[in-house]
This record gives C-alpha cells, structure tokens and sequence, in this order.
C-alpha cells in the first residue's frame, strides 16, 4: 500500500505539469505496481518490463489478479528465460485479461532481458541491438495507445 500511495502522488505531480498521455514504466515490481496504480488512476498504459508473475518463481504462486482486473492497455516485455515469468503462464494469464494486452518476448532473455553470451553470438547480436528492439516495441506500443 505505501508503494501504490507513493506513485499515486508521484502520477498527481507529473498531472500538474502535464495534460499529455501518461504512461507507467516499470520494471519487475515496479511494473507491478503501476498496474495497481492503473486500477485506481486512468493512465493511457503499461509498460511492463520483466513481470514477475510468480511470486519467488514458484509457479503455484501466481500474482495475477491485478492483471484480470485490468482495463488499461499493457505491454508486457519479457525474457523467455525469466523464471518469475514463464512464458506459458503469462500466455494463460493473458488470454483471460480484460484489458487490450500485448507482449514483446525477448528470446533467451532472462528477468532483466539480457541474453547468454552463447545465445547472442548465436543471432549474431549485441545487447545493444536487443535493447534497441525493445525500445521500438515501446515507441510502437505508445503510439498505437496514447489517444485510444
């Protein structure tokens, strides 16, 4: 609840000095609580990057009720490697979301979208070019949503 009532005043200030589209960034528990804060404040959308959907990454362990209780649009950003975050699972969570979702897997990606040394040797990539992707994904992301 402090974490949720801090970013709610935080998303108060930046209404101050903004009448654009706002949109919550977070990363693993950060993205979490934007989609608390989205339950109680209208934002445009989420970007969520490493979503931990199981609590310490055990499966039985889901934290997904914030997210079928959503109607915010949310990008979900996620490492196919990411234990707090299994691939199947998010898909499962995803079919049952009321709100528009889309994902951006980063293949071999862990918890903080970074690839094994192998498997970037293996695309012939840097993090660099990985990242980039990741960017383009939340530029589109963010100009497909900022005036629905």
């Amino acid at each position: 609840p402090q974490l949720i009532a801090a970013h709610r005043s935080a998303l108060a200030e930046i209404r101050k000095k903004s009448s654009g589209p706002i949109f919550l960034i977070g990363k693993s528990m950060g993205g979490r609580i934007g989609c608390h804060v989205a339950l109680q404040e209208e934002v445009a959308g989420l970007i969520c990057l490493g979503y931990p959907l199981c609590g310490g990454g055990d499966r039985t362990k889901l934290r997904d009720k914030v997210l079928r209780e959503l109607q915010t649009p949310i990008l979900f950003i996620q490492g196919t490697r990411d234990p707090l975050c299994p691939p199947d699972l998010l898909e499962e969570v995803r079919s049952q979301m009321k709100a528009p979702n889309s994902l951006h897997p980063v293949e071999d990606g862990d918890h903080s979208l970074r690839l094994t040394k192998r498997g970037l040797q293996a695309a012939g990539e840097t993090q660099d070019d990985v990242d980039q992707r990741i960017l383009a994904a939340i530029n589109e992301f963010v100009g497909l949503t900022a005036f629905l």
